[in-house]
């Protein structure tokens, strides 16, 4: 496993790979990594001869009072991790190497980037597209692989490479979760103790919600008072979303009655929180 944090020699290193023969699986990260992120460098071990991981606190997707300075960061922990893993390369460039002096070229991916995250953080998915294709044009992969946690994110990424031609396949995992639920995210360290018990009731909710789909419930409206109840009535955290959408458009629904993705974001303490789960009737047309 190799450290590389110039650009022009990632490059270098991708170009000779594909003339070899190699196909090239990329997870791209921010670090701090945790079983969701090694779970989805097994999966690229599967599927590729080389495997990338870059980690990369990008700059562009923090808005102006967001976390850029506070999110958690740890090299040689996340290298201790990778280790063993199969990682051929870890490729961490500086934000100076990714966006130099004078640097003015973004991604929008316009309609996906709007609603649910994009409404409460101007700019991150452009933040997000941006980095993305830039990662991509430099690792050059067969395919890239992210968590499902961020779904939306998985959507726009999707789009773009598809929108750009970029002739990448774009792979989505199923959430890792700890064992009582939540989530797993690089920021669950911020929770204290007593917002770490609260958070579990994301995914609680987001369960329940799903039961009520088993049973027949097609209402979106009352699906999200289900997961509005369970969240309020166990935590104090704030609400800022919760919506029923579409699962392969995001368009917002009032019925469903194909498969959608309930999507929560909420406020526990000082630490926003995400998570989203599949619901879908017994007959539909999608699978």
């Amino acid at each position: 496993m190799k450290l590389i944090k110039s650009i022009s020699w990632m490059q270098r290193l991708s170009l000779k790979a594909k003339r070899a023969g190699k196909k090239i699986g990329l997870v791209p990260t921010m670090g701090y990594l945790h079983q969701g992120h090694l779970e989805l460098v097994k999966k690229a071990g599967r599927l590729s001869d080389l495997v990338v991981v870059s980690i990369f606190v990008n700059p562009t997707q923090f808005g102006p009072k967001e976390d850029f300075n506070r999110y958690p960061r740890d090299l040689t922990g996340d290298l201790a991790k990778l280790k063993g893993l199969g990682v051929d390369y870890v490729f961490t460039p500086s934000a100076k190497e990714m966006y130099p002096d004078g640097y003015q070229t973004y991604v929008e991916v316009e309609n996906l980037s709007k609603g649910l995250c994009g409404d409460f953080r101007p700019g991150h998915f452009r933040g997000v597209a941006t980095v993305v294709c830039k990662l991509f044009n430099i690792v050059q992969p067969e395919f890239a692989i992210f968590g499902e946690k961020d779904y939306q994110q998985l959507k726009v990424i999707e789009r773009m490479a598809r929108d750009l031609n970029l002739g990448i396949k774009v792979l989505g995992m199923d959430t890792v979760r700890e064992k009582d639920g939540l989530a797993m995210s690089s920021r669950n360290s911020y929770l204290s103790k007593e917002a770490r018990v609260q958070a579990i009731f994301l995914s609680r909710a987001l369960k329940e919600a799903k039961k009520l789909v088993e049973q027949g419930e097609k209402s979106a409206e009352a699906l999200i008072g289900k997961v509005r109840e369970i969240i309020s009535g166990n935590t104090n955290g704030r609400i800022e979303y919760i919506e029923v959408r579409d699962a392969l458009d995001l368009a917002l629904v009032e019925k469903v009655d194909k498969p959608c993705q309930i999507l929560v974001a909420v406020w526990i303490g000082r630490t926003r929180l995400i998570d989203n789960i599949r619901v879908q009737p017994k007959n539909s047309k999608r699978g």
